[in-house]
């Protein structure tokens, strides 16, 4: 039987009990794909993170959901470059290694950034439905809506929904009865990230993302480091004067507010970051 060592962070947090929960193992070699498939599930969260060895960065990372493999997240991996630090020594820059390429890291203090994995401007799509149906899965109306939404890919493609005001976040609500038609990423996943730019206060977003869960239905995550990404992306897409620095509060609605600061340069490269806050360690036998 071997242990594991594993440690649970909230990413993208303000205290301590706010952000977006993650477990992190230490080191993951003698874990098969399975093992680790089935730990997170076992840990049941948004996602759940190994580190291995990397020839070409500071460590190489794999993410796993509940139910599958991921090739990028924005929390698992700030939250990971954290632990990395600490176990190997590596100082505040860092690199990791994912399915989707080599991601640079970099902390001041506990406020980690990464640059998002896309070169050039990120890969964008039409939703393929009306904009008045879009709205409407989302128990919203047409007008609310800022500009059609689309896909957007800076590293993992989600569907961004802009709406003309936070009210109109709030009210969101997902037609579960009607996942059946909801558009679906390359990898099969039906999500929506729906953000306002908050007029009564420049630089600031209000965002939510909803996902649908395994068995039917929908869940809002609390913060979506790869849609920041991809917000940055939108504003590439729909020619945002550059470069852009905005925060962006999520989670309010689950009762875990998230702050997470998203900056986009002149040259297109794209920056989300926030703090990661350590709350646990512990080891799993297998």
């Amino acid at each position: 039987m071997n242990t594991y060592a594993f440690r649970l962070l909230n990413v993208f947090a303000e205290s301590t009990f706010g952000g977006n929960p993650l477990c992190v193992f230490e080191d993951a070699r003698g874990l098969d794909d399975a093992s680790m498939q089935a730990l997170a599930l076992q840990f049941n969260l948004s996602e759940t993170t190994f580190i291995l060895p990397s020839d070409n960065a500071s460590a190489r990372v794999r993410i796993f959901t509940p139910g599958y493999e991921m090739r990028f997240a924005g929390h698992p991996t700030l939250g990971t470059a954290h632990v990395v630090r600490e176990l190997a020594g590596t100082g505040d820059a860092l690199t990791l290694e994912f399915l989707a390429g080599i991601v640079p890291v970099t902390a001041q203090g506990d406020v980690w950034t990464f640059t998002a994995p896309h070169s050039g401007k990120p890969r964008t799509a039409p939703t393929g439905l009306p904009d008045s149906e879009m709205a409407s899965l989302l128990g919203l109306e047409e007008r609310d809506l800022l500009a059609s939404p689309m896909w957007v890919d800076s590293g993992a493609d989600q569907l961004l929904v802009a709406v003309r005001s936070s009210e109109a976040v709030r009210r969101a609500s997902p037609d579960s009865s009607r996942l059946a038609i909801w558009p679906q990423s390359s990898l099969g996943r039906k999500t929506a990230y729906v953000f306002a730019f908050d007029p009564e206060r420049p630089g600031r977003v209000l965002s939510r993302y909803f996902f649908t869960k395994q068995g039917g239905g929908v869940a809002e995550d609390p913060g979506t480091g790869s849609a920041c990404a991809n917000l940055g992306g939108w504003l590439l897409a729909t020619g945002h004067a550059l470069p852009a620095e905005y925060a962006i509060d999520q989670g309010e609605a689950v009762d875990r507010p998230c702050r997470l600061r998203l900056a986009v340069d002149a040259d297109g490269a794209i920056r989300v970051g926030g703090r990661v806050i350590e709350i646990g360690r512990g080891s799993v036998t297998l």
